[in-house]
């Protein structure tokens, strides 16, 4: 592992005007108030007890029958607790499937392993996937490396029992949104360094990869949206304390800052136009390039935070729900 950290540039001087919202998903947005108070670090225990969307029960991820669910308690990081995974499983598979390692968002500091994963299940569902859903440990309580560690421990034990999950090692996705999509980026940075699972790809959903918030798109979206730039600086804060924005930040906690992308999986990274992680998620898939490796980016025109989320009837989720499972399907053969 390297600390060594591609410099984030000087900030500019002035920042032009905000991208405008996509019309059909600006009408979702303005149904929530909850986003018209800045999120700060004591609001974190009340947006854990009113979460965003209802907590999806068993019966919702059986998918009408499509999917076993169960839980599965299994040894964390060296003197840490157990990490409990979520485990759904294509029903009547008749042989080892592909499957998503799933890591959910919440930035750091709320969520669990049901957060977000029914969009997942509707991709495994197409494609007759197995989908593994980890509940890390959330910050500030448990700061990095805490959570990816938590994580690192779930996708280890998920391939070594790929067996008794009736999964194909050799097909195994790293996803996650938002914070999620960092600690799946981060996942594979730690198999490569570590000699750990060989992945097949990383789904990286507007993924929260850089602690420094101070790209154009961050300053331009600050008050705007959903998770601007104080939100950022609350998660970011959460996870790392005082080192948050330093020089001596992890890659494994903020991937932005890993030198070496070279030797990763393909990945998809997609974002809006009209968010504050849209220039981290751009420069990250240009270095992926720059460093010989497959990345597929979409950048989706006024589209907020996790637009398709909040507002799945507009048509631009709708694309970008369609793009994902393309990806998908050419990546594993499905």
């Amino acid at each position: 592992m390297t600390l060594t950290s591609p410099s984030a540039g000087p900030a500019p001087a002035e920042v032009g005007p905000p991208p405008p919202f996509d019309p059909e998903c600006a009408v979702a947005l303005d149904q929530f108030d909850a986003f018209s108070t800045p999120l700060t670090a004591d609001l974190i225990p009340v947006l854990r007890q009113n979460p965003l969307t209802p907590r999806p029960t068993d019966e919702d991820l059986r998918r009408d029958g499509a999917f076993t669910v169960e839980e599965r308690s299994v040894p964390g990081p060296e003197g840490a607790p157990d990490v409990r995974l979520l485990v759904c499983r294509p029903t009547g598979a008749t042989g080892p499937t592909a499957a998503v390692y799933f890591t959910h968002g919440g930035g750091m500091i709320v969520g669990d392993a049901r957060s977000g994963v029914l969009g997942v299940l509707e991709h495994a569902q197409e494609l007759g996937m197995a989908v593994v859903s980890v509940d890390y440990r959330l910050a500030p309580e448990t700061p990095h490396p805490g959570p990816v560690e938590d994580c690192y421990a779930g996708l280890v034990w998920t391939t070594a029992h790929a067996d008794e999950l009736g999964i194909d090692p050799a097909r195994l996705v790293v996803a996650g949104v938002s914070a999620g999509g960092g600690l799946a980026a981060a996942l594979a940075l730690m198999a490569r360094d570590r000699g750990g699972p060989a992945l097949a790809g990383q789904l990286l959903l507007c993924p929260m990869l850089d602690d420094r918030n101070e790209t154009v798109s961050a300053r331009q979206m600050a008050g705007r949206g959903i998770w601007d730039r104080t939100a950022n600086d609350t998660g970011w804060t959460a996870l790392l304390g005082d080192a948050r924005g330093g020089p001596d930040v992890s890659p494994y906690a903020a991937p932005a800052r890993a030198e070496d992308l070279s030797g990763l999986p393909p990945a998809f990274i997609d974002v809006g136009s009209a968010e504050t992680f849209r220039d981290e998620d751009v420069a990250y898939a240009t270095r992926l390039w720059q460093a010989g490796g497959v990345a597929e980016l979409h950048v989706w025109p006024g589209g907020f935070h996790g637009f398709d989320g909040f507002a799945p009837g507009a048509q631009l989720s709708r694309e970008a729900r369609a793009a994902r499972l393309r990806w998908l399907r050419r990546l594993l053969g499905s």
